[in-house]
């Protein structure tokens, strides 16, 4: 809405500016309480004229201030709000604001969006056409309308999930331009590179306008790549340049949005690093999406289909020589060629069904590496695993070429056929490229790769539909065909190198990734001749399922998503955004950036343009100076007052007090005037907002992620015991830095000790001191239990502690005595465990006893120590799961040693809270019918 920088959130209290006239005539016409003045007893001092006499009306300065003081009252109930007016564009002529409306422009989308829509209004005071595109608009027409309908425009814009090309939009600029010269543009740009950021940006400078790039300082944050490991799954972290939070945490869902596990992530110095989920595979297996916390965008969120699901694959070999040879065995090559991306599993030495007990193991795969006629059982189990959905992966060797069964792709020859060597006309033979139609298309063929041995297939009419991979002579390398919803397939080759050097090469592996890739699929309707090839992958097209918006959110499709080939690999555009695509039992995930995909900021420099940071004029409440200036008028008020009645030349005790208040009250005011003063003052963030109304443990993030999660789940455990045992409910616990966060919010800060971590800046030392000496309580954990010794040198952990030290005013500490209040504010303990026991508790002393023996005080008042040092790693011993099992090994061990570190763990907090509350005499009664029991 157009209209004047000054706004009110009360604008009908102004009605009572209206009764200023009444208030002026009834000061004006009330003059000040007469003095009285004794009657003199002598008839002739009646008639004397008084030296002082009282004025008829209120002179009129004091009349003015107090009406000043009544409109200053009237207008700080009203709620007057300052908008600060946006500069306006040096061009005369209309003006065109773009905006990018890609995912890296999410995050602070309100921003870009208060930022144009500021710009849109002043162009409107000056009666402007205005015009409005957006970079994913392409070669949409541009059209000139007032301020109003453009703002509608402006507002009708959301961030695409995918970043979009800038040049197509830059024909209709050009256009643009010509039809209205002297014209102004202004590009709030996301300052992200992809797109040809920097390209646009020289073209938009060689235009003939006037042209105004408005860019974000705040760098954007992204997930790309996530692989399933064989040690945990992982996923690169990316940021567009310094700047921002360093740390974060990366989420793991499920397709029902619960949450399975997070992982924390630390930049350092790079902009790129990664987020690593250490999780069965089961668990891992069961993850859907990543998303960064705290950031709404779509390249936030990576999302996981079955390509992702590590695949569990059962591997029996044929050969007797497996262990007395390993590197002439099949499984040495195949555990080598599939263990990046599978979880091979091999029957127990000695058990009787190799294959009955790894289907029993639940794989995807079976791999059979020549293995000649399967019968009895085992078939059985074999055929009913491949009808609902598995993987018969078969590899030749003498003894499939000597015997043959239903569990092969087509009819083979006995014997097989021999390539080169003194007893044969023939030379070794290379492989053909794959056709279009096969699942290994695309992968390139070495030409050092040859075949000197295969077992044959018989020429049956259905065989060519059934051939993946053949020879340059065009006899089959890979077979396979489709029984019920599985597969088999059959290498006519060995899976070492006996009869070629295919396992000896990078093809090799790519072609099983292909087939591993191949068990995520749902059966598919067979070609003629129960074939596999029939209609190519590429030309499958799979509807969209669910797509993600611009901020990250999974919801229906938007009516201009269009199907996608089943081999689409990405990165996602306008007419295939992000999302999951197909139906719900065989769903494919296209993600917003590729997995080798980076991102870096836009350089605008040296074009010749002017730049500008985006930050939106933030509105100021009038109200505190409005407030501050009606004391200050009351003030003078006052003085004048004191003057016109003599006061101030006699100055008695209660215009002495008087002074002293309004000397009081102007310094009272200061301090909030020079906050309101200061817009460089930092503000609070939403979490230091939270933390000051919710009770919260925090702990100091070290940057080693695993302590720091370690950290995070041990206070996290103890928030819960908390609000299960006590009357104390407090909020999840939060990791700060000393060196940028508020402290005073914490009442008690955990700090696990990182020998490796450099040490923290002078300004975090001074914070830290500066924290304890108001009341916090730090407790610092050298983790060392184990390795520190008794009267022998400090371990590097002690070391690094004793450096930090070194700057903050350290109370004499000793270990914690028997009496100490620390021990019995909730439970009776004896000291503090966490995942050790024998480690050493150190707090702040106690004053010495009474000379005449009498117990000594716990401490004087209610204060508490400022800090406490143990080496028992006590975030390990209180961390465990929702059912309360540890979730770390703990020594010596045992739910009881978990159960007394949470005691322990909850007196420290009671402590902190209640200080000295349990010293008191009044608790000793109670305290001793418990020590009885």
């Amino acid at each position: 809405m157009l209209g004047l920088p000054l706004a009110f959130a009360a604008p009908l209290v102004l009605g009572a500016l209206a009764a200023l006239p009444l208030l002026y005539y009834l000061l004006r016409i009330t003059p000040p309480r007469p003095r009285q003045t004794p009657f003199p007893p002598l008839r002739l001092v009646l008639d004397l004229r008084p030296k002082e006499e009282t004025p008829l009306r209120t002179p009129w300065p004091l009349l003015l201030l107090r009406l000043a003081i009544a409109a200053c009252i009237i207008l700080a109930m009203a709620g007057p709000v300052w908008n600060p007016l946006p500069a306006v564009e040096a061009g005369e002529g209309p003006m065109l604001v773009v905006i990018d409306d890609g995912w890296p422009a999410a995050p602070s989308w309100d921003r870009r969006i208060a930022a144009a829509a500021e710009r849109i209004e002043a162009a409107g005071r000056r009666s402007l056409p205005i015009a409005v595109a957006a970079a994913s608009d392409e070669g949409r027409e541009i059209t000139l309308v007032d301020a109003g309908k453009a703002l509608e425009r402006l507002r009708a814009v959301k961030p695409a999930p995918f970043a979009p090309e800038r040049l197509p939009v830059l024909g209709v600029i050009e256009k643009f331009t010509a039809n209205h010269p002297n014209s102004s543009i202004v590009w709030i740009t996301d300052g992200i590179e992809l797109g040809h950021a920097r390209e646009f940006a020289a073209k938009l400078a060689a235009l003939p306008a006037h042209i105004t790039i408005v860019t974000g300082a705040d760098p954007v944050r992204a997930l790309a790549g996530p692989e399933n490991l064989a040690g945990g799954l992982e996923a690169r972290v990316l940021r567009s340049a310094p700047g921002g939070p360093e740390r974060g945490l990366v989420r793991a869902l499920d397709l029902k949005g619960l949450a399975i596990g997070s992982a924390a992530f630390d930049f350092a110095v790079t902009n790129e690093t990664k987020a690593r989920f250490e999780m069965p595979v089961e668990l891992r297996n069961e993850v859907a999406r990543l998303e960064i916390a705290d950031e709404r965008s779509a390249a936030a969120v990576s999302l996981l289909d079955e390509r992702g699901r590590r695949r569990r694959i059962g591997l029996v070999s044929g050969e007797t020589a497996d262990v007395s040879q390993p590197l002439l065995a099949p499984n040495y090559y195949l555990v080598k060629a599939l263990s990046p991306f599978a979880d091979m599993r091999e029957a127990r030495p000695g058990a009787a069904d190799p294959i009955r007990s790894l289907l029993e193991d639940h794989v995807a795969i079976m791999i059979l590496a020549d293995i000649g006629a399967v019968s009895g059982p085992a078939h059985e189990d074999l055929l009913r695993f491949v009808e609902d959905g598995g993987i018969l992966l078969r590899f030749a060797g003498s003894h499939l070429a000597g015997a043959a069964d239903d569990l092969v792709p087509v009819r083979l020859r006995r014997g097989g056929r021999v390539l080169g060597g003194s007893m044969s006309w023939d030379t070794p033979k290379t492989l053909a490229p794959f056709e279009r139609q096969s699942p290994f298309f695309g992968l390139a063929v070495p030409a050092e790769v040859t075949v000197t041995r295969q077992v044959l297939a018989e020429p049956d009419p259905g065989l060519p539909a059934k051939t993946l991979a053949q020879l340059s002579d065009g006899t089959p390398l890979v077979t396979a065909m489709r029984l019920g919803k599985g597969m088999t397939i059959l290498f006519h080759v060995t899976a070492d190198t006996t009869w070629s050097n295919l396992p000896l090469s990078g093809l090799f592996v790519d072609m099983l990734r292909k087939i591993v890739a191949l068990s995520g699929e749902t059966a598919k309707d067979a070609s003629a001749g129960e074939g596999v090839r029939g209609q190519a992958e590429e030309q499958r097209m799979v509807p969209p399922n669910r797509t993600l918006d611009g901020f990250g959110v999974l919801g229906p499709p938007p009516p201009s998503a269009k199907p996608i080939p089943a081999g689409f690999d990405g990165p996602a555009d306008a007419e295939h955004p992000p999302g999951l695509y197909g139906a719900s039992d065989a769903l494919i995930a296209v993600n917003a950036l590729q997995p080798q995909a980076t991102i870096a900021a836009a350089d605008f420099s040296g074009l010749g343009v002017a730049v500008e940071p985006l930050r939106g004029s933030e509105p100021i409440d009038l109200n505190p100076w409005l407030i501050a200036g009606a004391f200050l008028l009351f003030a003078a008020d006052a003085l004048a007052s004191l003057w016109l009645s003599g006061g101030l030349r006699r100055p008695s005790r209660r215009v002495v007090a008087g002074l002293m208040l309004i000397i009081l009250g102007c310094g009272v005011l200061v301090a909030p005037m020079r906050a309101l003063a200061d817009p460089a003052a930092p503000p609070l963030s939403s979490r230091d907002l939270e933390s000051a109304l919710t009770t919260r443990l925090a702990y100091v993030a070290s940057g080693d992620p695993k302590v720091d999660e370690a950290s995070r789940q041990g206070l996290a455990s103890l928030s819960r015991s908390l609000a299960r045992r006590t009357s104390l409910t407090p909020g999840d616990p939060v990791g700060v830095d000393p060196a940028r966060d508020e402290l005073s919010f914490y009442p008690l800060l955990y700090w696990p000790i990182v020998a490796s971590r450099p040490q923290p800046p002078q300004a975090a030392i001074a914070k830290i001191s500066a924290f304890m000496k108001q009341g916090g309580t730090i407790v610092f954990d050298t983790r060392d239990a184990l390795a520190a010794r008794p009267g022998g040198p400090p371990t590097p952990e002690a070391r690094w502690l004793r450096q930090l030290l070194d700057g903050v005013d350290v109370p004499e500490l000793e270990p914690v005595p028997l009496d100490h209040v620390v021990t019995k504010t909730f439970y009776l303990i004896d000291g503090f465990i966490g995942r050790y026991a024998i480690g050493e508790t150190w707090i702040e002393a106690l004053p010495p006893p009474p000379a005449d023996g009498g117990a000594r005080p716990a401490r004087s008042g209610d204060s508490v120590s400022p800090i406490i040092i143990t080496s028992n790693d006590l975030a390990a011993g209180w961390a465990s799961d929702p059912d309360g099992e540890s979730l770390y090994a703990l020594t010596p061990g045992g739910r009881r040693q978990h159960e007394l570190a949470l005691r322990g763990g909850v007196n420290l907090v009671m402590y902190t809270l209640t200080g000295n509350y349990k010293s008191d005499q009044v608790h000793v009664r109670d305290l001793l019918e418990r020590l009885a029991h």
